[in-house]
Formats: C-alpha cells, sequence, structure tokens
C-alpha cells in the first residue's frame, strides 16, 4: 500500500514571507549552548521576541512553571506585551526551534487548511544528546492543535532548506548529504522525501557551509530567498580567510542555477562580518541568519563595521518590513542566531 503524503494531498511549505500566524520558541536554558554566557543571551533574545510580537503572536515552549515564571519576568523587564505571548509547557533539551519545532504546511482549498510535518531530529549528527524531548516538539503541538502530523521517519531540520514558495528549495550537500543524518539514503531518495513532505517541485544544491558551523553547513547561515526568483547570498572579501573559497564557490554555483520557469536566479551579494571568536573558538557569525516575521525582518548583527552595510542591502529587500539588526555578539556563542531559534506559523 503506497503512502499518502503531504504533497499528495496539495500541502506546501509556504515561503517565509508569507502571513504569519505566530512565531514558534523553545525558552534557552541549556547551560552547555553557552557555556559561562547563558546570562547574557536574554537580554537580546527578549529583544527579538519585542520586535517580532508586535507583528503577530508569539509561543514559547517552556520546560515547566518555574522557567514560565523566569521568562514572564525577563519578557517584562524588555517592555514587551504579554497579550501576544502564549507559553506552551512542552519540555526541551534546546532552544532552536527552527530544527526541532514543528514545519507546518498548508492547503488553502483543503477541509482541514494546516498539517505538521514531524521530521526526524538527532542535534545534528548525534552531536549534542540528550535529543530525545526536542524529537517530539512537533508532535505535541500537533496534538494540541489536534491536527494531522506526519512522520517521515528521516532527519531533517529546518536550518537545512529554504524556500522560495513556489515549488523550489535550496539546500547544501554538505548537511543533507552528510552520513551522520541519513547514511541508508541516495541524494534522489532525499529528494524524493523533500518533494513529499514540503510539496516542492526543484531541489537546488550549493556546496559547503561556512566555518564554525557545527550543523554542517545549514543553508540559513549562507544562502535565502527573500522573493521567489531572488536570493542573497554571503561572500567574503578578504581572500585570506577560511570562508573565501567557500563562499565564492557557492556564489559560482548559484550563477548557474535556473528556476522551474528557467528564469536565472537574482543575486543579491552580502557581506560577511569579520571573523567573530570566543575562547579561541571561530563562531558561525553571518548576516544570513536573519528572521522574516509579519512586521519586521531580525537580522543578526556583530558589533561590526559591516553592521551597517548588511542592514542596507537587506532593507532594500524586504520594503515593505522594518529591518532592524539585532546584537548577536553573545547568542552567536551557541552557534546559531535569530533564524535557528524560531519556526513560523503560517497563516491560512
Amino acid at each position: 500500500m503506497s503512502i499518502v503524503t503531504p504533497k499528495d494531498l496539495g500541502y506546501f511549505f509556504p515561503a517565509e514571507w508569507y502571513p504569519h500566524t505566530a512565531t514558534w520558541l523553545s525558552w534557552p536554558h541549556k547551560e552547555e549552548s553557552w557555556p559561562g554566557k547563558i546570562e547574557t543571551i536574554y537580554k537580546p533574545y527578549c529583544h527579538f521576541i519585542k520586535e517580532v510580537s508586535e507583528g503577530e503572536m508569539v509561543y514559547i515552549n517552556v520546560v515547566d512553571e518555574k522557567m514560565r515564571t523566569l521568562a514572564t519576568s525577563h519578557l517584562q523587564n524588555a517592555g514587551v506585551n504579554l497579550s501576544k505571548i502564549k507559553f506552551f509547557l512542552y519540555p526541551t533539551n534546546d532552544a532552536w526551534c527552527r530544527d526541532h519545532g514543528p514545519a507546518f504546511l498548508i492547503n488553502p482549498k483543503a477541509e482541514q487548511q494546516k498539517v505538521i510535518v514531524d521530521w526526524g531530529y538527532n542535534a545534528w549528527g548525534n552531536k549534542y544528546p540528550p535529543y530525545d524531548l526536542d524529537d517530539v516538539i512537533p508532535s505535541l503541538i500537533g496534538k494540541s492543535y489536534n491536527i494531522p502530523v506526519y512522520h517521515p521517519g528521516i532527519v531533517m531540520e529546518g536550518g537545512s532548506v529554504d524556500f522560495n514558495g513556489k515549488g523550489t528549495i535550496i539546500t547544501t550537500t554538505a548537511c543533507l548529504l552528510n552520513k551522520n543524518r541519513n547514511p541508508h539514503l541516495t541524494q534522489k531518495e532525499i529528494e524524493n522525501y523533500l518533494y513529499n513532505y514540503y510539496g516542492a517541485e526543484q531541489i537546488l544544491w550549493l556546496g559547503d557551509g561556512i566555518v564554525g558551523d557545527d550543523t554542517d553547513g545549514h543553508i540559513d547561515d549562507i544562502t535565502r530567498f527573500v522573493n521567489e526568483d531572488t536570493v542573497v547570498t554571503v561572500i567574503e572579501d578578504d581572500a585570506n580567510d577560511d570562508n573565501y573559497h567557500l563562499l565564492k564557490e557557492n556564489l559560482d554555483t548559484l550563477q548557474t542555477l535556473r528556476l522551474l520557469s528557467g528564469k536565472q536566479l537574482n543575486i543579491v551579494e552580502l557581506p560577511m562580518p569579520a571573523a567573530v571568536e570566543y575562547e579561541g573558538q571561530r563562531l558561525p557569525a553571518s548576516y544570513a541568519n536573519f528572521y522574516i516575521a509579519n512586521n519586521v525582518v531580525a537580522v543578526p548583527t556583530y558589533r561590526d563595521k559591516n553592521d551597517d552595510k548588511a542592514l542596507s542591502i537587506l532593507s532594500s529587500c524586504f520594503p515593505d518590513r522594518k529591518v532592524v539588526g539585532i546584537d548577536s555578539t553573545d547568542i552567536i556563542w551557541g552557534l546559531g542566531s535569530w533564524h535557528c531559534l524560531s519556526q513560523q506559523e503560517p497563516a491560512v
């Protein structure tokens, strides 16, 4: 008996700029993700929530009532309108909701307009166990919503894929073909899962991710759709920087790719910040890890000379939204920023 997939039923994963019902987050609490620094992240994290919540609800997974109280206190101190916040008592291992949160697909013509795909999650190739609590978050949310939840049965992370909302997904071979994810699957088999469980028609492949990225090359640190036929992609001007050649290679590849229509991608180049290091470790600081909310585009900044340039470029890409830089110098010690921390729930 063949399995009926979301694509068979007309569901698809909309682009991030599609209207949201809410943004999902998992409150940060794992000290090992920000060793010696976790207290410093709550101020910028709440700044992010304040900006996003001005245009939509923010749903936050918390471990227990004690964490809800702590989170509420931080949010109040940041001047967040608490009527725009809703807490869910769903315990998590870590904060990276892009990767462990629900993938919402929609079909506006169906009786059931929204479904969830619960991909397998193994903390980027079993790097940071335990992750059993994170792995079941999408199913818990589906149960509380009383909507169907699909289980493809393979590992997939939200940060490894980006969408134009018109059938195209962009991703990297470095991550999706890594043997620590789905070693039993070929590239073609992985593509079929993406088609069937994201409702896509085309997969565009880039190569490597940036230095310091412990996810093995998530696309959301290098190349992002900003409309259906335009991407921004980060480039490194310093030929001596470790990112120089791999980002040039990605740019070269992007120039050869074509959309379903046969059209070449519009490519907007985004600078990289100077190397951000902490305790001798190169961190995956990138302006591409922005999050597109209903009213705002939240962009990570790094107290760097290129911050303003990146914000200006992204402002021109999103004329209908406020583009705001939020300091990620401490957040990035956790090896991710605003996009990694958030997952959108589309409105239907």
